[in-house]
């Protein structure tokens, strides 16, 4: 009887605190570093949800083992919808195949909200490199045979590296780090010869002339960079697209993640939202939270026969 009373008062405490929330400022806790995509993206978002919920919600960047540590560190808080994780396919979908042990369950450790938006990567190359297309690209790394190395900085990247190299038949050395703005940083200072590039950060730097777009991962050209070919045009059935969502620890009151979805709904709804994610490579798109969790589900399977078709692993 006595357990029957406190799990009661526990529901109604909690059903208070869902109806009056948020009370004070959120934590948008993000697996890859400052400057990335995802980063840029949780910027936009959580400025929206502070104008429509009156908190700040603060983006906390924590990089590392592919979003392993951020995506541990979420699934351990509270189910109070004060720390939130704004994440992709890589630590949700792709985390499972390519390490042996994680401490999470993207499945039963989340709570999931909504997607949030879509994009794919460039294959990119610095202003000097021999080759000026993809097609010369494809050649030059062919003769070169180990010689040249690539970097990535999440699965998605990595993924389309090993794609490359598997459709396009090249043999080169790759090189992880914790997210992809450090393989940018090592292409144009030389010791890499290549890395994909979210569209976020791939138009930033052709604009500036920093580094050259060779290609893009989507089957098709992109409308955001229309004049760079997609790698499918010369090696077809290439194609890596990859994926952003809000997911919260699990057990979170539905009223919470209404809440939330609700808000973050109608930002992705209205066209200055849309505009500001269109202008850093990101395509809107929100989703149910039922929705969200089947493709959770559907890209399990879809991931780990792609990561063992390409053979990767982490560890």
């Amino acid at each position: 009887m006595t357990r029957l009373l406190f799990a009661a008062a526990l529901l109604a405490a909690l059903t208070a605190h869902a109806q009056n929330y948020p009370t004070r400022p959120v934590k948008l806790i993000v697996p890859f570093p400052a400057g990335s995509a995802t980063d840029q993206v949780a910027r936009v978002v959580g400025a929206e949800l502070q104008q429509a919920l009156g908190q700040a919600f603060v983006v906390e960047n924590k990089a590392g083992a592919q979003g392993a540590i951020a995506a541990a560190e979420v699934a351990k808080a509270a189910p109070d919808g004060y720390t939130l994780m704004l994440t992709t396919n890589t630590p949700h979908a792709a985390n499972p195949s390519l390490f042996k042990k994680l401490n999470y369950d993207p499945v039963k450790d989340f709570t999931p909200i909504t997607r949030y938006g879509t994009t794919s990567f460039m294959l990119m190359v610095r202003p000097d490199f021999p080759a000026k297309d993809l097609k010369s690209f494809l050649a030059h790394v062919r003769s070169q045979p180990g010689k040249l190395s690539a970097g990535y900085g999440s699965s998605g990247s990595q993924v389309s590296v090993a794609m490359l190299k598997q459709l396009g038949k090249l043999d080169v050395v790759e090189v992880p780090y914790k997210g992809i703005p450090q393989a940018v940083t090592d292409t144009m200072g030389g010791s890499l010869q290549f890395t994909f590039v979210d569209l976020a950060n791939a138009l930033a730097q052709a604009k500036g002339g920093k580094l050259r777009g060779l290609a893009v991962t989507s089957g098709k050209r992109s409308a955001l960079a229309p004049d760079v070919p997609a790698i499918a045009e010369e090696l077809p059935g290439y194609e890596i697209i990859a994926w952003f969502a809000l997911m919260a620890p699990a057990k979170t009151p539905p009223e919470i993640v209404r809440v939330l979805h609700d808000a973050i709904a109608k930002a992705l709804a209205s066209r200055d939202v849309s505009d500001k994610l269109r202008a850093g490579g990101t395509d809107a798109v929100s989703s149910t939270p039922q929705e969200l969790d089947d493709l959770v589900h559907e890209e399990y399977p879809r991931n780990r026969e792609l990561i063992k078709r390409m053979k990767l692993k982490i560890d």
